[in-house]
């Protein structure tokens, strides 16, 4: 990825604000500094230094997991005043960002880390990292439709990748759907259950890889125990 993705990523700046760091001379690749914007990266395999101290170094790997409630945006920053995570996070002592996104009205279980490798890592469909959705749809769907979300549906021309589909329960008026998924293409099962008409009524994220917690309160964050932090990192494929 390139350069000043990299540093936001890992909690160091805002892309601009990591653009002028490269400029001045601030970061080093490694241990060369460069100075160019089309600089490239790769996480888990180069070293990358800011002002001479090293990112993501294992000793200082934090995680942090909010149980987001509906109506906060998945961003450190709004331009226009809206609420988002950061409100919800802020008496967390170390700079950190968000693993992924869920949309404003998306509930449920949202991982916070200061390691940028780790970070693209859980992110990047390649890692086939699980996610676990709990999804109130309207209407109950048929076989033939949970065998279409299963094996991908087309949205603006690409197919999604196979998922792990259920029926949880029926409802009065719909049923609950156990969707598990390895990538994070935007609103994707919003949109892929727009697309067999099945309209999505809520959305709640329960597992995030080996990581569930039904007890944290929705707002409320904790950091991870040593043995949670301990098994997450192999399902990323990064040493502890």
């Amino acid at each position: 990825m390139r350069l000043n993705r990299y540093l936001a990523q890992a909690g160091v700046a805002s892309r601009r604000r990591s653009e002028s760091m490269i400029e001045s001379g601030r970061v080093k690749l490694n241990g060369a500094t460069v100075l160019s914007l089309a600089t490239q990266v790769r996480p888990g395999t180069d070293v990358v230094m800011v002002d001479d101290r090293p990112l993501d170094s294992p000793g200082a790997r934090r995680c942090y997991l909010l149980n987001k409630p509906a109506g906060y945006l998945t961003t450190m920053h709004d331009p226009f005043d809206r609420p988002t995570v950061a409100a919800l996070i802020r008496d967390i002592p170390e700079r950190v960002f968000p693993v992924g996104r869920l949309d404003r009205d998306t509930e449920g279980l949202l991982l916070f880390t200061n390691d940028g490798a780790l970070g693209y890592r859980l992110m990047h469909p390649r890692f086939r990292f699980e996610k676990e959705y709990h999804v109130l749809v309207k209407g109950v769907p048929r076989e033939g439709t949970l065998s279409r979300l299963r094996e991908g549906v087309t949205i603006e021309g690409r197919t999604t990748a196979k998922a792990g589909v259920d029926v949880l329960r029926q409802t009065e008026t719909g049923a609950w759907l156990s969707m598990v998924l390895h990538e994070g293409r935007k609103r994707q099962i919003r949109r892929m259950c727009d697309r067999v008409g099945h309209p999505v009524r809520r959305l709640i994220r329960v597992r995030l890889g080996s990581l569930v917690d039904r007890e944290l309160p929705a707002g409320k964050w904790r950091a991870l125990t040593d043995g949670e932090l301990k098994e997450l990192e192999p399902e990323a494929g990064v040493s502890g």
